[in-house]
């Protein structure tokens, strides 16, 4: 069963807060739990349902960390309203500011996502699943947008977290000190279909879900994008508008 001691940690871990001050997050479900234990990170503790431990006890590694409980006390600490798998604690790697010299991507030439106060974690937890699939290995958030560990982010995310480096930083002062373009989504603009690139790669600014791309940030922008639209609709979700750019611009600069 879950001790009092780690289901009181496991609960404050929805908060902030409380993240930051232990330096841990919690994973929940099945396949996500299966992705850490079979990573790098370090896992402080995992709870298992004995289902879960019947099927994979004797295929992950970490396997001594896994204590035996029921559906129930998951749910109970958790943030799911079922889970019938697993529950991980893992701590929260250190995480260093952005700068070209630092990317790891792969890819032909180096795009990188910028998230300008991004609020919902669900919005955010998808965009790293987006860039996971593109391929774009490193997302640069301001220090406002939604914190990467909330438990609705690692939902949201589906294991993309572990692939994906999320960096917080002033991005005034990355715009200033880095040589690729940056590219900013809007309402009006360069349509992403009919789009030139002078260069492969840049930076992909996507706004804050009411407010768009900030003043402050505008003056960097060397372009401005847009997804035309061919119906009455007011805007797209910022998730789905960073899929389709991506789309677009991986695309181009990888034809």
């Amino acid at each position: 069963m879950i001790s009092q001691k780690w289901g009181k940690l496991i609960r404050s871990l929805q908060q902030k807060k409380y993240r930051k001050v232990e330096q841990l997050f919690i994973v929940e479900g099945e396949k996500a739990v299966l992705e850490v234990l079979a990573s790098n990170w370090q896992v402080t503790a995992v709870f298992a349902t004995e289902p879960f431990l019947q099927r994979y006890v004797n295929d992950v590694k970490k396997a001594d960390l896994i204590q035996q409980c029921s559906s129930d006390e998951l749910v109970k600490v958790g943030t799911f309203a079922s889970n019938d798998a697993a529950l991980a604690v893992v701590k929260i790697p250190e995480q260093q500011l952005f700068s070209v010299g630092l990317a790891s991507q792969q890819l032909p030439a180096l795009w990188v996502l910028v998230l300008d106060q991004i609020n919902d974690p669900g919005n955010l937890g998808t965009i790293i699943r987006i860039a996971d699939w593109y391929g774009i290995t490193d997302i640069v958030c301001s220090p406002d947008t939604a914190d990467c560990f909330n438990p609705k982010v690692i939902a949201a995310a589906k294991g993309s977290f572990l692939r994906v480096n999320l960096h917080y930083q002033s991005l005034p002062e990355l715009f200033k000190h880095s040589p690729l373009p940056v590219y900013g989504a809007y309402l009006g603009g360069e349509s992403v279909h009919q789009l030139q690139l002078k260069q492969p790669g840049g930076f992909i600014v996507l706004g804050n879900e009411a407010n768009g791309i900030s003043a402050e940030l505008s003056a960097y922008i060397n372009r401005k994008i847009t997804i035309p639209a061919f119906g009455n609709a007011e805007s797209l979700n910022v998730g789905i508008a960073a899929a389709i750019i991506c789309d677009n611009l991986l695309r181009l600069s990888n034809s």
